[in-house]
């Protein structure tokens, strides 16, 4: 028997159509790993949670899952980006899922604990609240050993991982998939870097002649300002790191406090997975340039300080679907995208399937991996085996009918020796 709340089942039909589209520009995550999967069933008895945007990639994901033998429960990692007819064929697919767009906060974690009840095995968080959640309010998973380990896909949720395993409060084997080379050169700089057409699809902007601010210049931030002045931006960056500052000096961008670059700024998109990367200071928010578009693409809704904006405006007012007019006392208008959440999800469709076929091929694979080397994990963050990093790069490859060059013996043993010399 199917578990699941979604927010209507008729809409099924649609979202079948949205993972037609998936299924075809997936190939590695919906063809070579899944036929695998269907044949040797590595994840059978094994229940698999994901906390994750449930977009029609992800449905693709848990379709290779359950080929796999795993029993699948999903819930959705933001309140606004469900996309409800994905949810809606999944359901009729077999997979559990607890997902609906808008949901509130207490609906949110009641969404989890719904699928920490299921007893999973294996969680794949975007975030770390489904982990955080099973730690705080579950904790008999992981004393009996119910979870074998977990995986965190999201800059975000390492960093909070990362503290956690500092303070010794990890008590679980944690892979962070987002420190893979083939998900956060390409899920995260590209994927992200194409989700400034949020604010396009937002305002139908155009970028061309705009002055663009672009807070951060990891891997997410960097991709954006490149597709910035792709589109004929003037783009600036905000650092607070010297070494991405001077990277993105290099490549040519404006770089700035971000204090001296709010007055200017025409565009301003967040994602470093800080908070308050906008100062939420009346005085801040009182210099900022008359109908100016606000736009985060950070995990949370904190990098543009939403609650602040929202207590300082003295009207709010709903102008298209999921952008609002901010109307302050000294009569500026600031356009706020997706209440501050991820606008690349809420008002578009997140990343290209392209892009996420190679985050969600690395999770297949991670999973199978959990399950055949469970025995040797011990509590903590584990780096990704760089095997299975590579196997996916070449994959992805093999299905674009690229080849690349391979070592000789010689070139192997030169590269990996050191007797060799002048």
């Amino acid at each position: 028997m199917v578990n699941y709340k979604v927010a209507d089942e008729n809409l099924a039909e649609k979202g079948k159509e949205a993972l037609y589209v998936a299924e075809s520009k997936m190939p590695v995550t919906a063809e070579i790993i899944r036929k695998r999967f269907s044949k040797e069933k590595p994840l059978k008895g094994i229940t698999i949670a994901g906390c994750l945007h449930i977009t029609k990639e992800t449905g693709i994901l848990a379709r290779t899952l359950k080929a796999g033998g795993a029993e699948v429960y999903l819930c959705g990692s933001n309140p606004l980006s469900t996309q409800d007819d994905v949810a809606a064929a999944l359901v009729q697919e077999g997979i559990n899922v607890f997902a609906w767009h808008g949901n509130t906060d207490e609906e949110f974690y009641w969404c989890i604990r719904e699928c920490l009840k299921a007893k999973p095995n294996i969680l794949i968080d975007d975030g770390a609240d489904m982990i955080v959640t099973a730690h705080k309010e579950f904790p008999e998973l992981i004393e009996k050993g119910t979870i074998i380990a977990c995986q965190e896909e999201t800059t975000t949720g390492v960093k909070r991982f990362k503290a956690m395993n500092k303070k010794g409060a990890l008590k679980v084997p944690l892979f962070p998939v987002n420190d893979a080379r083939c998900k956060n050169q390409f899920d995260n700089e590209l994927g992200t870097g194409q989700g400034i057409i949020s604010a396009i699809y937002g305002m139908h902007v155009l970028f061309a002649g705009k002055n663009v601010l672009i807070a951060g210049f990891g891997h997410c931030s960097s991709g954006m300002a490149l597709r910035a002045r792709g589109l004929g931006a003037n783009v600036t960056v905000t650092e607070v790191d010297a070494i991405k500052a001077l990277q993105a000096k290099f490549a040519g961008y404006n770089v700035m406090p971000i204090l001296e670059a709010i007055p200017d700024a025409d565009i301003i998109l967040t994602a470093t997975g800080c908070k308050h990367v906008i100062p939420a200071k009346t005085e801040v928010f009182d210099k900022l340039k008359d109908n100016v578009i606000l736009g985060n693409l950070g995990h949370f809704d904190i990098e543009i300080p939403t609650k602040e904006l929202y207590e300082h405006a003295k009207e709010i007012k709903p102008v298209r679907t999921n952008v609002e007019e901010l109307i302050f006392p000294n009569g500026k208008k600031v356009y706020l995208l997706a209440k501050g959440r991820l606008a690349n999800l809420v008002l578009s469709e997140g990343h290209p399937s392209e892009v996420m076929d190679m985050s969600f091929a690395l999770q297949s694979l991670m999973s199978e991996y959990i399950v055949k080397n469970k025995a040797s994990f011990k509590p903590g963050m584990i780096s990704i085996p760089p095997e299975i990093d590579d196997k996916v790069g070449y994959l992805k490859l093999k299905t674009m009918g690229v080849k690349i060059d391979k070592l000789t013996d010689e070139q192997y043993s030169y590269i990996h020796g050191y007797e060799e010399g002048t």
